[in-house]
C-alpha cells in the first residue's frame, strides 16, 4: 500500500472512461482481471461489475512497481491517477474504455487473492459445474455470471413498474403454510410450539391469493418464492420465483391482453426489442395433434399428420388395429434426416421406447426408392397418401407412431424434438433463439382419468372454472369438459399458466366431491375456509404465474435455469457452497418433537 491512497473511494466504475475523461484525476477500485509485464511495465486491467478499465504501472515509480509486480488476478485492488488517451496502434477496440488507460501514482491492495480454481472467463462454462458451484461466488464474479444477475434484476424491475401502472397491489404471503397434498410433493417443515404438526412451504400462493380476491383486492401480485420437492432437471429447482397474479372482475381475453402488455414491457426494457401482439392462440387438441406437445415450438416445422383412416383397412395390423380399437396413426417427415445414423436411430428408438412405445417405425427415402422393414405391409395407395401429404422427397425418413391418441401425440412430439437436434448438427435446420414465438395454448381439458386412482384428477388444479357452454357436461361426460385454463409458451418452453378460477362455493364443493372423488372430510380439513369465504360474496376471478426463472434463462439465451439464480441447488438439490442440506443435532430434533429414521446401509 503507498501512502497517499488510504480509503476505498472511487470516481467512476471500470467501464466508465471514454475519451472525453484524457487528462482527469481517476480513483477506480476493483477486481484484477490481468497482469502483463511489457519490458518493466506493467499492464493491469481492473474490473469491476460494469465491465474493465486498463491501469499502467509506469516502473520510473519504483516503489508503485514493487507493488504491481506482487500482485496476483482476482486481489482487490484502489488505484488513483491520471487518464490518458492511448495511441492510435494500442486502442483495444473489444473494449468500451479501450481508447483510454489510467498511468497510475497510488495504490492500495485491499486484499490479496489465492489462484482461484478455474478461470474467471468464458472457458469456465466448460468447467465442472459443481466445482463452479461450490465456489459459486467466484462462477458469479465472471462478466457472464454478472450480467445474467443483471437482467433478472431488470426483468424483476420492468415487472413491478408494469404492475404498478396497471393497479396492482404488490403483497406478500405466508410462506408457512398447510399441507394440501393434492399436487407435487411438499416440504414440510415441523412446528416445535404445536407438537406432532407441520407447515408446508407453499407450492404457490394459490389459495391466499384467491382469498386476497374475496378480501377485496381485487388486483394482487407477488414475485413469490415457491417450493416443490421434486426430481430436478435443467427447468426445475426445489425453490422457485414466480411471477404470481390474481384479478377480480375479469374474463380470459383480460387475462391474455395484460400478460402480453407485461412481455412487450419486459422484453422492451431487457432487451430493448419489440415484440408483436396479440399473440397466436391455439387449443389444446390442436397443438396435440400438429406438435406432439402443450408447449410447442413453433421456430421449425416438422408438423405431425393423422393417418388413422388411411390404414383403418390396413394389411399392416399394428396399424390396423390401432386404428379400429380407438387410437390413432399419426407420422411426420424428418426432412433430410435419411442419413441418420444407426446410432442415432437406436437413440431415437429408446426414447420412443421410454413413452410407452414398443419401437419406432419408420420409411426412409433414399436413391429414388422407399426402404423400411414395414414397406412390404403397405399398400401403393397408403404409400402415394403418405407422399402426398407429407411431401415426401429424397433424403427424408418418414417416423410414425401407433395408439392410444395422448401416446402417439407425446412419442411424435419428443422425436420432433430429438429430429430437430439432428438436423440442427447438419446445418439442415436452425432455430433462432431470438426468433420469438409467442403462443398461448388454451382450452385444456378440465379433468383427466388416472388410471391408477380410478377417479378423475385436475389437469390444472381442482379450482379452474369449467368453460361455460360445457359445465352441464360436469357429471355426465367429464372428459369433454374444457377448462378455462391458459398456458403462455415461447419457443417450446411454458413461461407460466393460469386459469379462470370457480367462484361458487357450490359448484367448487360439487368439483372436489362429486367429480375428484375427495372425501367431504378431507374437503372440509383442506378447503373448508376457501369454501366458506366463498360464500361471502366472492368476485368472479382469475390469475396467472410465470416462471421468473425460465422466463430470464429464455431472455439470456441460457439453457439451464441454474444460470440465472445467484445460489442455485444441483440436481441433487444440494448447495454444493455451503454444503446443505446438513445434519442437525438431536436437541433440535427433541425439541420439534422429530424422530429421524434413516435408512439401513446396503450389505
Amino acid at each position: 500500500m503507498l501512502s497517499g491512497l488510504s480509503k476505498m473511494n472511487k470516481t467512476h466504475h471500470c467501464n466508465e472512461l471514454r475519451k472525453s475523461d484524457a487528462g482527469q484525476s481517476i480513483s477506480l477500485i476493483g477486481w484484477i482481471d490481468s497482469v502483463r509485464d511489457h519490458g518493466g511495465i506493467l499492464f493491469l486491467d481492473l474490473r469491476d461489475r460494469e465491465g474493465k478499465t486498463q491501469v499502467v504501472f509506469d516502473p520510473s515509480n519504483e516503489e508503485l512497481s514493487a507493488l504491481g509486480h506482487q500482485l496476483k488476478p482476482e486481489s482487490v485492488l484502489g488505484i488513483s491517477g491520471e487518464c490518458r488517451e492511448r495511441s492510435d496502434d494500442t486502442i483495444n477496440v473489444d473494449l468500451p474504455t479501450g481508447e483510454v488507460e489510467v498511468f497510475a501514482n497510488d495504490a492500495i491492495v485491499h486484499n490479496l487473492s489465492r489462484t482461484p480454481p478455474f478461470p474467471l472467463d468464458d472457458s469456465t462454462d466448460k468447467v465442472n459445474e459443481d466445482l463452479r458451484l461450490s465456489y459459486r461466488y467466484l462462477d458469479l464474479r465472471r462478466p457472464a455470471g454478472i450480467e445474467a444477475l443483471k437482467l433478472r434484476h431488470k426483468a424483476s424491475q420492468a415487472t413491478r413498474k408494469f404492475f404498478d401502472q396497471n393497479g396492482f397491489l404488490e403483497i406478500e404471503t405466508p410462506m408457512l403454510f398447510k399441507s394440501t397434498p393434492e399436487g407435487a410433493r411438499e416440504f414440510l417443515v415441523p412446528s416445535r410450539l404445536n407438537p406432532g404438526q407441520f407447515y408446508a412451504l407453499p407450492q404457490s400462493p394459490q389459495q391466499y391469493k384467491q382469498m386476497l380476491m374475496v378480501a377485496g383486492v381485487e388486483r394482487y401480485y407477488q414475485l413469490a418464492r415457491c417450493f416443490r420437492d421434486e426430481d430436478l432437471r435443467a427447468d426445475r429447482q426445489p425453490e422457485f420465483t414466480q411471477i404470481d397474479i390474481e384479478m377480480s372482475f375479469i374474463d380470459r381475453e383480460d387475462m391474455y391482453a395484460l400478460i402480453e402488455g407485461l412481455l412487450v414491457t419486459v422484453w422492451k426494457e431487457t432487451l430493448g426489442e419489440d415484440i408483436e401482439t396479440p399473440f397466436l392462440r391455439m387449443p389444446f387438441e390442436e397443438a396435440m395433434n400438429r406438435f406432439g406437445s402443450d408447449k410447442p415450438d413453433m421456430r421449425f416445422a416438422l408438423e405431425i399428420e393423422d393417418f388413422t383412416e388411411v390404414f383403418r383397412e390396413s394389411e399392416f395390423k399394428v396399424f390396423a388395429s390401432a386404428a379400429q380399437g380407438g387410437g390413432v396413426v399419426k407420422a411426420f417427415n424428418a426432412k433430410g434426416l435419411a442419413d441418420v445414423t444407426q446410432g442415432e436411430m437406436k437413440h431415437l428408438e429408446e426414447t420412443a421406447k421410454s413413452l410407452g412405445a414398443k419401437g419406432l417405425a419408420f420409411i426412409k427415402a433414399e436413391n429414388g426408392e422407399w426402404k423400411s422393414p414395414i414397406l412390404k405391409f403397405l399398400s401403393e395407395g397408403e404409400q402415394a397418401n403418405l407422399r402426398e401429404k407429407l411431401e415426401v422427397e429424397d433424403s427424408d425418413i418418414i417416423f410414425f407412431a401407433a395408439g392410444d391418441w395422448e401416446a402417439s401425440c407425446n412419442i411424435l412430439g419428443r422425436i420432433r424434438l430429438e429430429s430437430a437436434l439432428l438436423l440442427e448438427k447438419r446445418v439442415k435446420l436452425k432455430r433462432n433463439p431470438t426468433d420469438w414465438k409467442f403462443l398461448w395454448v388454451i382450452d385444456f381439458p378440465l379433468m383427466t382419468y388416472d388410471e391408477e386412482q380410478d377417479r378423475y384428477v385436475a389437469t390444472h388444479h381442482p379450482f379452474t372454472s369449467p368453460v361455460p357452454e360445457d359445465a352441464n357436461l360436469l357429471e355426465s361426460e367429464p372428459r369433454k369438459v374444457r377448462g378455462q385454463h391458459y398456458d403462455i409458451v415461447l419457443n417450446g418452453v411454458e413461461l407460466g399458466g393460469g386459469s379462470i378460477r370457480i367462484h361458487q362455493p357450490d359448484l367448487q364443493k360439487r368439483v372436489f366431491e362429486d367429480i375428484l372423488k375427495i372425501p367431504p372430510d378431507l374437503v372440509q380439513s383442506r378447503f373448508g375456509y376457501m369454501l366458506e369465504s366463498f360464500q361471502y360474496g366472492a368476485p368472479p376471478h382469475g390469475g396467472i404465474a410465470l416462471g421468473l426463472d425460465r422466463l430470464v434463462a429464455t431472455l439470456a439465451q441460457r439453457d439451464s435455469i441454474r444460470d440465472v439464480i445467484a445460489f442455485p441447488k444441483t440436481q441433487k438439490g444440494q448447495d454444493l457452497m455451503t454444503q446443505s442440506p446438513g445434519s442437525v443435532t438431536d436437541k433440535q430434533l427433541r425439541d420439534l418433537h422429530v424422530r429421524s429414521v434413516l435408512p439401513e446401509p446396503e450389505s
